[in-house]
């Protein structure tokens, strides 16, 4: 693979990863508190700890591109640009949801942002994924697919399939594994034999891999401005390895006791936003004062999202059809 040289992101643009970062942790930690309050209902998947690899990956994204993620999907909406308001009335349930309250918190969807959904059955975007890549191809489009997965989901069928046909038609996709080292309760150890090098599975379709620290924001950052660069111009699919953890549960009823202590305590100390926060401080990229003034400001917009959700009304019964038929012109 090409690797292109790419500038370091300039200050306004660290800023904003930061503020992403901060975003996504601080809706979700409302998001948690409006769960036992009882306004969010169903699972609650959270995506704290993996942070830095929604917003290291999307940054790196056209408008007209495709993202399709799983139903640990909140940290990819805010960070594609969903508003805070439209992602929390739509765990709320309410109509002014960005899936008029249909969808809940594993069914988040925007056309206009080109958010092509969180899938609740694992596995289950992929072929979605490889679909809108082939038709972007077909189309003559200038649009790359990103398909955000766990590693749960690579000993499903959908995988093998997605990415044998992808490899076979040079699609525009990137297949991007979000490694935590479990599915649901079951470490990787004991479920996937390719657990210590999962980007070498790429190998069997003959598709270029990559692994990156996916709680370091600017490596993949890096990695997707190079990747993203090729699948562009047609050399086809790619996928990537992201390492990381998620500090919370499977879901927020999910007490984790599974997990070893020590190997929590490791993962907190690489946790994506402070290790960030340290860095730019130690560069001399930003001040105290103005990560106080980003936090308050994400906090500000987190308190109007809950109020926002709250005050929204729930879809009415006309609701029931809208969205699931259309019908045609004739013919």
């Amino acid at each position: 693979m090409t690797v292109a040289k790419h500038r370091r992101p300039s200050k306004p643009q660290l800023l904003d990863f930061y503020r992403q970062m901060r975003l996504i942790r601080e809706f979700e930690r409302e998001c948690e508190r409006q769960y036992t309050r009882g306004h969010i209902r169903g699972f609650l998947h959270v995506y704290t700890g993996e942070e830095a690899i929604a917003v290291g990956a999307i940054s790196t994204l056209r408008p007209q591109d495709y993202v399709v993620t799983h139903y640990r999907d909140h940290g990819q909406a805010l960070a594609r640009g969903i508003s805070s308001n439209e992602v929390m009335a739509e765990l709320f349930g309410k109509v002014t949801g960005c899936s008029r309250g249909k969808g809940g918190s594993m069914h988040l969807f925007s056309a206009a942002k080109n958010f092509m959904g969180g899938y609740a059955i694992v596995g289950g975007q992929l072929p979605v994924a490889t679909g809108l890549a082939l038709a972007s191809q077909y189309r003559g489009e200038d649009r790359v697919t990103l398909c955000f997965l766990g590693d749960g989901a690579l000993n499903e069928g959908e995988f093998h399939e997605s990415m044998n046909l992808a490899a076979i038609w040079k699609l525009p996709v990137i297949f991007f594994c979000e490694n935590n080292l479990y599915g649901m309760g079951a470490p990787a150890s004991t479920t996937l034999v390719m657990h210590q090098e999962i980007y070498r599975m790429a190998d069997a379709y003959g598709v270029p891999s990559h692994r990156v620290d996916g709680n370091d924001v600017l490596a993949v950052h890096k990695l997707m401005l190079e990747v993203t660069e090729d699948v562009r111009k047609g050399k086809g699919p790619v996928f990537i390895e992201a390492q990381t953890y998620r500090l919370r549960g499977h879901s927020i009823a999910d007490p984790a006791r599974y997990r070893p202590a020590e190997e929590v305590e490791y993962w907190q100390k690489r946790d994506p936003i402070p290790r960030f926060r340290d860095w730019l401080l130690s560069e001399g990229l930003a001040s105290e004062e103005e990560f106080d003034q980003v936090d308050a400001s994400v906090e500000e917009e987190v308190v109007a999202a809950a109020q926002f959700a709250e005050t929204s009304p729930f879809p009415g019964p006309e609701e029931l059809y809208r969205g699931v038929y259309q019908e045609g012109g004739g013919g």
